[in-house]
Parts: C-alpha cells; structure tokens; sequence
C-alpha cells in the first residue's frame, strides 16, 4: 500500500510541477483571431514546458535509486526527453513564425545579451538530442557524461534567460516557483556531476 501512494504521489508531483506554470500562463492570456497574436500567446507556453520537464530530469538525477523503485525511469526519461525536444524546437520557431521570421525584430522585442543567451543554451541543449541520436558511434558513447554536462550548462542558461524574458516570470506566483526551480537545479545539477560521483 504505501509503494502505490508513494508511486502516485511522485506522479501527482510531476504533474503538478509542470501543468501549474502552464494553467497560471493560460489565466493571464487574452486570445484574438489573430494569427500572429496566436503563435506568440502560444511560444511561451513550450518554453515553460521544457523547463519544467528539465527540472524534473535535474531532481530525478538525485534520486534515481529511489526512483526506480516506483516508477519505470527509464521510460519516464525517454518520454520526457521527446517532449523536451519537440518544445525547445517549437519555442523558438513558434516565435519567428509570429514574427514573420524577421529575426532583428526579436531584438527589437526583447534584451539582446539574454536572447544571445538563449540561442547559446539552445545550442547546449540540443547537443543532448545530437549526442543520443549518434550515441551508437563510439565517441558519442566515450563522451557521453561530458555531453550531459553540456546540456545540463544549457539548462541552467535558459533559467536566467527565462527569468529576464519570461512575461510570466517577472512578478507574481511563477516569479517565486521560478527562482525555487532554477535553485534547486542548479543545486541537484551539482551534487549529480560534482559530488554523487564521490560519494560512489
């Protein structure tokens, strides 16, 4: 009895983590039949996705020997790591495309050094996807710790990035959430690369 509540409890955590920044963007938004108003009511709403997820695979590198006494981690890790991909593809293009694919007219928008940011924890981030879709040859396979590094390094960008940009994140419930889940993993991202490997 106490695996099952134990198991849905971390379920109900996840869920929550991630649909609660969602419903709070989704409350504070105005919708017209605007085509343009429409993709950039909607970018955002990938971006707070990925981040979410990606704090979840941040604490989940903490606990994963208890983990994995309650959940399939392996395939919580591969589903998740699908989504992520799709998100930090379709944030991005989601905003170009409301834009007219102009892209000077992101910098008119938004803070040049943090959109700079941005692109480079894009970068980093995607060098996980690159790395697993190629981790078949053996230097992907030798390197692979340093590539989660890497995209663990991109994570963390895009939480400065997030927190300067996001029209979410500046003030209000997400503000506070926000600045707890760039804490906690950066902290969670330290003890899995920094000090779990000594303590092992």
């Amino acid at each position: 009895m106490n695996t099952t509540i134990t198991k849905y409890s971390i379920i109900i955590f996840g869920y929550a983590a991630i649909l609660y920044p969602l419903w709070v963007r989704l409350s504070a938004l105005w919708w017209t039949w605007d085509f343009h108003q429409i993709l950039l009511n909607l970018f955002p709403f990938f971006g707070l996705l990925a981040f979410t997820l990606l704090w979840l695979h941040s604490l989940s590198g903490v606990f994963e020997e208890w983990l994995r006494k309650y959940i399939n981690f392996d395939k919580f890790v591969h589903i998740t790591a699908t989504i992520i991909f799709i998100c930090i593809i379709a944030h991005p293009l989601l905003l170009l495309a409301g834009l007219d694919f102009n892209i000077s007219n992101i910098f008119l928008y938004y803070s040049t050094p943090y959109i700079w940011l941005a692109i480079i924890a894009w970068l980093l981030l995607i060098t996980y996807d690159v790395g697993k879709a190629l981790k078949k040859y053996g230097l992907f396979t030798k390197h692979w710790h340093k590539i989660l590094i890497i995209s663990n390094i991109g994570f963390l960008l895009t939480f400065f990035h997030s927190l300067a940009l996001g029209s979410d994140l500046q003030s209000g419930p997400l503000h506070f959430i926000w600045i707890f889940y760039g804490t906690t993993a950066i902290l969670a991202i330290l003890y899995t690369y920094a000090v779990k490997p000594f303590l092992k």
